[in-house]
């Protein structure tokens, strides 16, 4: 299953990389009415794969520091999805040290893998997949004094077994609106249609803000956003990111709120526990080429 895993995620990427990202949606005279007559939205970032444990140039460090001091708006507030027991990210001390630092700001920690490798819970045999969520889960109370409550499946792909696994440890799916299609596979890291990308996506979840489909919290619309904190590339270019997604919400005609970013813990749980995936049967949208490969693969 890995080997089958990996090709994906690489092929991904390639079409990610190979220039044929379209225009995004026009927006028609009646979106931008029915647009009108919904709140505005706020970005939850979300960051994928880490804590890094490199000693050279840590890109979860620069990330962290970039959210907290930035123009757009210091102080944002990110979930962060971790791998707690791979040897390059939370399985280190370097790692376990990030993830404290992450809890001391503000940030979430949310449960990724707890395999030495980014391994897919449906590869996992179901005592692999429980020890694992075992595993994972103490991890993360060792540090924040308590079980995590978000889950993001590797790959985004989860089935009904390994998803009544994740209620049973009290760990709820959240999937993404937006992403950056910087996951770092097989040394590809650059992502030179960051801002095409975006901006596309984010034409395609203004429909469904237009059409009333997306929740709204605390009188905001969450949009969420995806990168991968492992990445050094993201890490150079956080702040450009950020100007990214304010400068794509202005081109696409959605309204952001007066903090277009989360900065408080509890707003942030509260919005990301609104986007979770309620069922395992339940329709869900992602963007790019991972709609296209698991909305044709039974879950």
């Amino acid at each position: 299953m890995k080997p089958l895993f990996t090709f994906l995620s690489v092929l991904a990427i390639a079409t990610s990389l190979c220039g044929c990202i379209g225009p995004p949606m026009a927006l028609t005279p009646q979106t931008a009415q029915q647009l009108q007559a919904q709140p505005p939205i706020r970005f939850l970032l979300t960051f994928d794969d880490g804590p890094s444990a490199s000693g050279f140039y840590n890109p979860t460090l620069s990330v962290l520091d970039d959210l907290a001091q930035n123009p757009v708006q210091p102080g944002i507030k990110a979930v962060f999805f971790v791998q707690t027991r791979a040897p390059r990210a939370g399985g280190s001390e370097l790692g376990r040290k990030i993830m404290r630092r992450e809890h001391d700001e503000g940030h979430i920690l949310g449960f990724h893998t707890a395999t030495p490798w980014h391994t897919n819970h449906r590869s996992l045999s179901a005592q692999e997949l429980e020890q694992s969520l075992t595993d994972g889960r103490a991890d993360i109370a060792a540090i924040t004094a308590a079980p995590p409550v978000l889950l993001r499946p590797p790959f985004w792909n989860y089935d009904k077994r390994t998803f009544a696994a994740y209620q049973r440890h009290g760990l709820h799916v959240l999937l993404t609106d937006l992403s950056a299609n910087d996951g770092k596979v097989w040394g590809i890291t650059a992502s030179p249609q960051r801002r095409a990308n975006l901006l596309k996506h984010l034409a395609e979840v203004r429909e469904r803000i237009a059409a009333g489909e997306q929740p709204v919290v605390d009188g905001v619309i969450p949009v969420v956003v995806t990168f991968h904190d492992l990445n050094r590339y993201t890490a150079r270019h956080m702040q450009e990111y950020l100007q990214i997604l304010m400068d794509s919400a202005r081109e696409t005609g959605v309204r952001t709120a007066d903090k277009p970013f989360y900065d408080d813990r509890s707003a942030l749980l509260r919005a990301a526990m609104a986007r979770t995936v309620r069922d395992s049967s339940q329709a869900v949208q992602l963007p790019g080429f991972w709609n296209w490969w698991w909305g044709g693969n039974a879950r």
